[in-house]
């Protein structure tokens, strides 16, 4: 591969508001007991957003941690991806752009974008892609913020699945002509015929215009049966989280008998754990986000964070990030950390 066609990761950054809710807090709110929250749901904890926490001022704030890290300057930033949730700050607006002015990055543009909760890897590929074909894109940040918890009601049950949803930003700057921590391959697995099984049914153009009491269904809901999507759903997605890993794993080269690191999503304790044994990985190998919950696409840069702070990445490791989203979407991406051989 030639070195200007390589794409490596300059800098990463995560911001988590203040305010968290326990699992006793969530018990209280649900009904469910504090010990299942804890055990099987897998969450002690996670952040919930305060009065500040927009969906662009935590995707602005990981990003200064991300330029920091970087060295980067904000006038030599060529593009702004947002691959955070669509639920922002105002509805049919651009967030890349609201981020790129804050920060000072006056000769970017931007765009949004979003795969629900495999954005970020969505992301990588698309910023990949567009700076290999494009001389005059060097220097990429992808930006995610994500308060989806707003969304969730606690007393829709159905809906149980999504309660470990939390709120936080992430970012990633991206260098071309990189010599560490290079992007590999990417894989990714889309099913239609689940893109209205779980919705906001209101707030949106099959639904307008909005009436009073829309405000009281403006939260995710199954569509129709609600046994019947969670058992079709978890026929579909565990063979598609698979199939996504092992295909950009052959894609870069390798299989997962080479995988160092796992920064996978957080979901149930089960299914992380179904992952592991069906990969051959340890514990040591991953990290489950037990006292953060789901933040959306925003997992696998907290999963790098706390890999590298406790050791759990070094030079060298090949690094798996994989996530899923509603839709349905699985996304898996292969990076190289450390010096590029």
């Amino acid at each position: 591969m030639n070195r200007m066609d390589k794409i490596g990761i300059a800098g990463i950054g995560s911001y988590l508001p203040v305010t968290y809710m326990t699992a006793k807090d969530l018990s209280f709110a649900t009904g469910i007991p504090e010990e299942v929250i804890d055990q099987k749901f897998g969450v002690s904890r996670k952040p919930i957003p305060g009065p500040q926490d927009t969906t662009s001022h935590m995707g602005l704030q990981a990003s200064k941690k991300a330029l920091e890290m970087a060295n980067v300057d904000p006038l030599d930033i060529d593009l702004v991806i947002w691959n955070g949730a669509q639920h922002k700050d105002y509805p049919c607006w651009l967030a890349s752009l609201k981020v790129a002015y804050d920060l000072g990055a006056d000769n970017a543009w931007g765009f949004d974008m979003e795969a629900m909760c495999g954005s970020m890897m969505a992301g990588m590929e698309t910023a990949k892609s567009l700076m290999r074909n494009n001389d005059d894109l060097r220097t990429v940040l992808l930006v995610s913020g994500y308060r989806n918890s707003d969304l969730i009601s606690l007393k829709e049950i159905d809906t149980s699945f999504m309660f470990d949803i939390g709120a936080g930003g992430t970012a990633m700057v991206l260098k071309k002509g990189a010599d560490r921590n290079i992007l590999l391959e990417s894989a990714f697995k889309g099913d239609g015929s689940f893109s209205e099984g779980c919705v906001v049914p209101v707030g949106g153009a099959k639904k307008w215009p909005p009436v009073a009491e829309d405000l009281e269904n403006f939260h995710f809901k199954i569509n129709g049966d609600a046994k019947a999507f969670k058992t079709r759903l978890g026929e579909k997605t565990m063979p598609n989280f698979y199939g996504v890993i092992r295909e950009s794993l052959k894609k870069s080269g390798y299989t997962e008998k080479d995988i160092d690191y796992l920064a996978i999503l957080h979901f149930k304790k089960s299914a992380h754990q179904a992952v592991l044994a069906e990969l051959g990985l340890s514990e040591s190998q991953t990290t489950y986000l037990q006292d953060y919950g789901h933040i959306g696409q925003n997992d696998q840069i907290l999963s790098l964070e706390i890999g590298l702070r406790e050791g759990k990445i070094r030079e060298g490791s090949l690094i798996v990030m994989v996530g899923a989203g509603l839709g349905f979407v699985w996304a898996s991406s292969v990076v190289r950390w450390g010096l590029s051989q």
